[in-house]
Formats: C-alpha cells, structure tokens, sequence
C-alpha cells in the first residue's frame, strides 16, 4: 500500500513523479485500512539531507504490506547547519518532542557526519541517546543506518568502532548468513551492498555483544545484524538506500577537496563500481588534473556525463526486500496505540517467537 502524503514536503511530489504510488490525505481518509506512522531522524549533513531523506522514503514507498505508511521526518537541533538548511527543516520536519508525544510504530536513523574520532564527543550524542532509550520503550522496531549503527553498538553494548587503514568504499558482494530470519525472506543469498566509511564495528564484535549477523561480506564484515530479540534494533552498516549516482556524487566531492588542496592525496577509485571503460576516462581525468595543476592552467571540468550512463544498481532490489519485511514485522506486531510498541500478547523479549514466517532457502 502507498506512502502518504500527509504533510507539504517535496519528497512527496518527486517521488510521485517518479511513479511511486503516493497517496493524497483525503483518498487515504477512504480506505479501511491500518496506519502505519514511521519516523525518519535525519542527521545527515546538509548537503545530503534531501537525498537520504528521499531514498528512505523511496524504499518505504516501494515496500508492499497491507498498510497505509505516515512518514514522519525529523532532526536535532543540535546538529549545526545553514540557514537555508534549516529553514527547510523548520518548514518540513517534524519535531522529536512532538512525535515523542505522539508515538511511532518504527524509527528510522541515518548516519551523520562527525568532526573527530570519538562519537561521545559530538554534540549530537546526548540527544541521539535520549531518542534511541525513548525508542527502546516505546517503538516496535528501530532501523539504524551505518554511523547511527556505531552509535548504538557503542552506547548500548560497549563495542567501540574501530578506525580502517583504508575508507571502506564500494560495491561489495555480500551473502545471507541466517536464511531463516523474516528480514532475509525471499532475498537473494547472494547480493550486493554500498558502503562508505572510514570506520567499522568487525563481526568478532556483533558476536561479543550477542547481535545476530544475518547479511555479512568477506570484504568488508557485516552489513546486517539485529537486537537479541532479532527485531527491536535493525542495524545496517552499509547504504542500500543509496542511489546509483550517490557513490559517484561522493567521488566528485572528494576530487574537489583534492583539487582545492583540502587533502594532499586523489582519491582511491571505488571499488566495484566503475565499468571499465569508466576507469579509462577517470585515468585520462586524472592525468589531465596532475598536468593542469604543475602547468598552472584551468583544470578540466569532472567528467560526470561521461561516467553516469555507465553505472550500475545491483542492490536495490534487495534493499527493497529487506525494507518491506522489516514493515510487514512491524505491521503485525504493533499496537493500534502508537505509544505501545506490541499487540496484546506478543512477548516483548521474543517477538519473533509464533509468527507464521519461514526464510527461503
């Protein structure tokens, strides 16, 4: 069932172009069918608050359980940003304080960007912690996103993250690791997942804090790993959110820091990703900036037109799957009061344990 437009925010109208079905406040007052209300805390950088805030939705859109999804946006306030930023949040999103009041049946949260190495110091941290233990009470299921991920397992469960020689950057293969779990239900055994980031929680430490892995890499560790329970707290290490273009979008960046003399050295290809005939064009590039630069000549422009129509999503259909069987959980476990996290008679230490679901194998 669709995605509601409940609110003003322009997601709705782009994803509705894009042909997602999103439904309008009066067709949905029609339909006899339960809500469901998710929220989406959105810590990402300014620069990439819209782009997470609509592949979230795009993945909760194309998921397919019996309900109307109400999804309700919303940040810290202690996060810095423009004012443009956020005078669209101010616009948009709603507040945690009023969602808190209101329930959810499921919470979503992205990653962040952070200054330095340790996430206790960052000044999102204590209102991220008042969010997850508000959460932990009262939502059925929390999905966390890569950084959100290390913050959790370093909060809740004392496993630091740990810093990698080398950015974890790519397209990486990944296989199921737990076929029975309802979250790898008729998902490919085998599948890919984006990643990006300098850091990682390694699969010794999901083991040593009792956190079931059900989606791993041999390259680059876990990707997906649950609570005990196998539903309370959702982690994702990975961006299966991610569009095609958003590692691409992140290679520019990076070439631009380089250029501008931000950081000394270009950046690594990323793995997995680029055709071959992509890797051709960005040698050329390269070797035309290393000229331009010790010529003292303008610098020829990033060749994105050239690169786009050569990219590949191997993820997304996976993602998606995953998506709406996190959904159809926390559609027939909730309770009809948002500020109830179960049905009657669901065990909130195993609320897994009598569903009528089996993985694939």
């Amino acid at each position: 069932m669709p995605i509601i437009a409940h609110s003003a925010l322009p997601t709705f109208t782009r994803l509705q172009a894009e042909g997602i079905h999103v439904l309008a406040p009066h067709r949905a007052q029609r339909q006899q069918i339960r809500e469901l209300h998710i929220g989406l805390l959105n810590m990402m950088p300014d620069a990439a608050l819209q782009a997470t805030e609509r592949q979230f939705l795009r993945l909760i859109g194309e998921s397919n359980p019996v309900a109307q999804l109400h999804v309700h946006p919303f940040s810290l306030p202690q996060i810095a940003r423009q004012a443009a930023t956020r005078a669209y949040i101010d616009r948009y999103y709603e507040t945690f304080d009023d969602l808190r009041h209101a329930g959810l049946d499921a919470l979503i949260i992205t990653g962040a960007n952070v200054a330095g190495t340790e996430l206790a110091a960052q000044p999102f941290w204590q209102p991220l912690q008042t969010v997850l233990d508000w959460a932990a009470e009262t939502v059925t299921s929390t999905l966390c996103s890569c950084l959100a991920t290390h913050a959790v397992l370093q909060s809740r469960h004392q496993q630091i993250r740990q810093r990698q020689t080398d950015k974890v950057w790519g397209v990486y293969s990944h296989h199921v690791t737990d076929l029975t779990h309802p979250l790898t239900r008729q998902v490919n055994t085998r599948f890919d997942v984006p990643h990006s980031r300098w850091n990682a929680v390694t699969p010794a430490q999901f083991a040593a804090a009792g956190l079931p892995v059900l989606v791993q890499s041999p390259e680059v560790g876990v990707h997906l790993a649950t609570s005990p329970d196998g539903l309370r707290f959702v982690f994702f290490q990975g961006h299966p959110e991610y569009d095609a273009i958003s590692l691409l979008k992140e290679y520019k960046r990076e070439m631009q820091r380089f250029i501008s003399g931000e950081c000394a050295e270009m950046p690594a290809l990323i793995a997995h990703y680029f055709a071959r005939s992509s890797c051709a064009i960005l040698a050329e590039y390269h070797a035309q900036v290393q000229q331009s630069r010790r010529a003292g000549v303008a610098l020829p422009a990033f060749p994105e037109g050239l690169l786009i129509p050569a990219l590949q999503n191997t993820w997304h259909d996976s993602a998606q799957v995953i998506m709406s069987n996190w959904i159809g959980l926390v559609y027939q476990l909730t309770h009809d009061d948002r500020q109830q996290p179960f049905m009657p008679g669901v065990d909130p230490h195993n609320p897994l344990a009598g569903l009528n679901i089996c993985g694939e194998t």
